[in-house]
């Protein structure tokens, strides 16, 4: 067996996995919508339940998880951009206090 039809069959079954959890998740979904709970905890249990999707889809189907160098460095230079941006009203308010 070549390489690729193994590398294909790998893929295949983590595809597989993934689908699976998704669909158990998404069931999970549903059942939590019948619980009887308060709103803010229907929130945060529905909000727990997408991320876990979400994270599933964007690190499987996306590539995600094999990409973390250049996430970081993208994360990095975000936060970078956004303590600028931020500071800006802040020295420009700064700068119209009188002494």
């Amino acid at each position: 067996m070549t390489t690729h039809n193994v590398d294909v069959k790998s893929h295949s079954k983590k595809y597989i996995k993934v689908y699976l959890a998704l669909m158990v998740l998404t069931v999970l979904t549903v059942y939590a919508s019948f619980l009887t709970v308060s709103v803010g905890v229907g929130i945060i249990l529905a909000l727990i339940i997408a991320s876990v999707k979400s994270t599933l889809v964007a690190g499987i189907f996306m590539h995600l998880f094999g990409e973390k160098k250049i996430i970081i460095w993208t994360l990095i230079l975000t936060i970078i951009f956004f303590i600028f941006l931020i500071l800006i009203p802040l020295f420009s308010s700064l700068d119209s206090i009188k002494y």
